[in-house]
This record gives C-alpha cells, sequence and structure tokens, in this order.
C-alpha cells in the first residue's frame, strides 16, 4: 500500500509514502469533515491512496490572486 499525495489545483505530485500499514491519525486525516475526505481522498483498487493537498506554487499564486479560488484547476 502507498499513499501518493497530489496537488489538487494543478496535478503536480507532491509525493508518495511506502508503507505495508499507517494509521489515518498519523496523517492527519482523522481531522477532515466528511465532506472534505470525500472530496480530498480516494482509493485505488490496488489500495493505494491518492491524497489531495495543495503545491507551493499554487498555495503562493491563490495568496497573491485570492480570485482564483472559483477555479478547481491553476495552470502555471
Amino acid at each position: 500500500m502507498a499513499i501518493h499525495y497530489y496537488c489538487r489545483h494543478c496535478g503536480a505530485k507532491l509525493g508518495s509514502i511506502e508503507q505495508s500499514s499507517i494509521y489515518s491519525e498519523s496523517l492527519g486525516l482523522h481531522t477532515l469533515t466528511e465532506h472534505e475526505r470525500q472530496e480530498m481522498v480516494t482509493y485505488d483498487t490496488s489500495g493505494d491512496i491518492h491524497i489531495k493537498a495543495i503545491c507551493e506554487d499554487c498555495q503562493e499564486a491563490l495568496e497573491r490572486n485570492p480570485d482564483y479560488h472559483q477555479y478547481d484547476y491553476l495552470i502555471h
């Protein structure tokens, strides 16, 4: 099982954790609401977990341009 992090705005791969067993509390997933979890966390058929986060470039772009929050996808 692996956990893969991707930017929700540009699709860039942020990193992966290769581990056979890990608790959601250690990833911080327990702090998400049910809606946030459905939006941000997906599972594939091989048991890998895919988590949508935000990369530094998109975070900076959103801070400089708050109107970008209306868009689901950013290109930079």
